[in-house]
């Protein structure tokens, strides 16, 4: 019998920075606040997706939107403290992928 109980927070933690594009877009973020067509000109990402992640991301407080009264309307998403937390954590993933991960003709 296995004793080992996964952490709760641990779990949603890796559900929410495991999704599809999540990681990237904070990691674009971590570069400071930015208009939505800017990171999607970064980013190979649909505009719909975006759309989806950067709310998830608004909902669990790692990005606010901010709107400003402008013609044309001005939106700038910009990461919270919680999300500017995860920059040591970026730098570590991306350490760990120069020197672990190999690229194929597939990726």
């Amino acid at each position: 019998m296995n004793d080992f109980q996964l952490c709760p927070k641990f779990e949603k933690g890796m559900k929410m920075l495991g999704k599809r594009w999540t990681g990237l877009i904070i990691n674009q973020l971590l570069l400071g606040p930015q208009r939505f067509s800017h990171i999607k000109a970064e980013l190979p990402i649909s505009g719909k997706l975006l759309t989806e992640r950067l709310k998830e991301m608004e909902e669990e407080e790692l990005v606010t939107r901010k709107v400003y009264a402008e013609v044309p309307v001005r939106v700038e998403y910009e990461l919270t403290e919680k999300g500017k937390a995860l920059k040591p954590v970026m730098k570590e993933i991306s350490k760990w992928a120069e020197e672990w991960v190999e690229l194929t003709e597939e990726n």
